[in-house]
């Protein structure tokens, strides 16, 4: 190991140790603090996500908090829609929910102790005046930024001309003899960036209208929150609100920041490009399991080749040490082979219970599960069980069983398969044969090992490939392209409706 390495792998341990010293030293908060103006998105899940293996694992707690200021977006159907969705996925909490909304007068305080204290003022800047600004800034190719044209307006002058009607925002004096600011990211490592770079920025737009920036900070200290684990997007908030803990005299939080998750086109995500709502993806039949399983591994993975978690597992392997600082890339091929997985691992009782609201919503398959029977409908989906990608298709793959014979009719173009040396007429032909055979075989021996020593006997009898006898009989029975193998269907349907689909199938060729 060469100086540099030997310098870097220290360091790491050494960040390390200090995040364990941290995490041991104080107890363990963190906070879901999602914004009710829309349903559970999936980047909201995985922010969720993150905060919530990282709590369980330190034995810290969650609060749920919603950030629900924008009065006009915010609805009480969101708020449900999120927590809910939450919940069904396993992720819980242990205070809340608390609502920005109900606490505008602990904002309202805090913001007249900053402008008392000159580290808050008003500004009378108009949006004309601001439009001004800018426009003579980028004529000089100067940054567009805040000219601190009010920092010199006292509170006294400020209360006066408002008490004459003029309309002013709040916003915070960034000091200018601060220099760096640096906080150490729990993802990223050391984050620097110098005051000059941050104009006076809004923190309210009047004493009962505070913004993100303002109210996080101040709900982060009265929740007593230790860590703050959130999107890479909030990166440029963090120093803001660095400096609004200094002007109170608040410890800030622990700080990590996650990577975004991205289109395949590596586009930020959007529902432009992809469904990016949970209820979206759980009504097309993805396991909630699956799912976070999924969304875990979108910026995270474990220092071995396991891919398939459950919770519990998820928990005590996490580690932010292993957090990736580039974008993860949002792979719904990758989503839909774990949900499979999920779905062939499930016990076939537990498959059937999950199934239950899609199947009930179709009319050929509750009547025909009422009609054959219940045995009949378990022994159906244990043939579709390992072919199941997502909950969704069960319909489909099941349709066909519960077609009755007099409506059945299966397409004659079907049949011919080229690979197999199967046309039409040899279709119709080996079922003909293949009819008068297992009309030969008795009821009881109407089982999956006695029609294959059937069947097999009079391939070789008629002297032709597996396929050419098979294959008409598979596409008589189910009428489709792909389906359970003949050997199951032939069991699952019993004698009487093989028989009956057979010559319904000979008829139609």
């Amino acid at each position: 190991m060469n100086m540099r390495r030997k310098t870097k792998h220290f360091a790491e341990i050494l960040y390390t140790s200090q995040a364990i010293i941290r995490i041991t030293m104080s107890d363990i908060r963190l906070r879901f603090p999602p914004s009710p103006t829309g349903n559970l998105h999936i980047g909201t899940v995985r922010t969720c996500l993150y905060n919530y293996l990282f709590a369980k694992k330190h034995g810290g707690k969650i609060i749920m908090r919603l950030e629900d200021t924008d009065k006009q977006r915010s609805t009480d159907e969101y708020a449900e829609n999120i927590m809910s969705g939450l919940k069904n996925l396993g992720i819980t909490w242990d205070e809340g929910p608390i609502r920005q909304s109900e606490r505008t007068k602990i904002y309202t305080k805090y913001l007249q102790e900053l402008l008392q204290s000159g580290h808050a003022y008003y500004c009378f800047c108009t949006a004309e005046d601001l439009a001004k600004e800018r426009s003579e800034q980028e004529a000089k190719k100067l940054p567009p930024r805040y000219s601190g044209k009010c920092r010199s307006v006292t509170f006294q002058e400020a209360e006066k001309r408002m008490a004459d009607g003029e309309k002013a925002v709040i916003r915070f004096r960034v000091p200018e003899e601060r220099g760096d600011i640096i906080f150490s990211d729990l993802v990223r490592g050391d984050v620097q960036i110098h005051t000059k770079e941050i104009a006076d920025f809004v923190i309210a737009k009047n004493l009962t209208s505070p913004l993100y920036n303002f109210v996080v900070v101040v709900d982060d200290f009265d929740m007593k929150i230790s860590h703050v684990i959130r999107g890479e997007d909030h990166i440029s908030n963090t120093p803001k609100q660095i400096l609004i803990y200094e002007a109170f005299g608040w410890k800030s939080p622990e700080f990590a920041h996650l990577p975004l998750i991205l289109n395949q086109d590596k586009s930020k995500l959007s529902k432009r490009k992809n469904k990016v709502s949970v209820d979206d993806y759980l009504s097309d039949g993805i396991l909630p399991e699956a799912l976070i399983n999924f969304l875990a591994l979108l910026g995270w993975n474990t220092s071995d080749e396991q891919e398939i978690f459950t919770l519990k597992e998820l928990v005590k392997k996490f580690s932010l040490n292993r957090v990736q600082k580039g974008g993860a890339i949002f792979d719904f091929e990758r989503l839909m082979w774990m949900n499979g997985v999920w779905i062939r691992e499930m016990p076939l009782h537990e498959l059937k219970n999950r199934v239950e609201s899609i199947i009930s919503k179709d009319v050929v398959l509750s009547e025909g599960r009422k009609k054959y029977g219940e045995e009949f409908f378990t022994n159906t989906l244990s043939l579709i069980h390992e072919r199941l990608k997502k909950l969704s298709e069960a319909p489909d793959l099941l349709r066909f069983f519960f077609i009755p014979e007099k409506n059945y009719s299966p397409d004659p173009e079907l049949f011919p398969h080229k690979k197999m040396k199967v046309d039409k007429e040899t279709a119709k032909r080996m079922l003909q044969i293949s009819m008068q055979t297992l009309e030969a075989l008795p009821e009881e021996k109407w089982n999956q090992s006695e029609l294959e020593i059937t069947l097999f006997h009079l391939i070789k009898e008629q002297d032709v490939k597996n396929g050419q006898i098979l294959w008409p009989i598979r596409v008589a029975l189910s009428g489709e392209k792909f389906s359970p193998g003949t050997f199951e269907l032939l069991e699952v349907f019993g004698k009487k409706r093989s028989l009956q689909r057979i010559e319904k199938s000979i008829s139609s060729l």
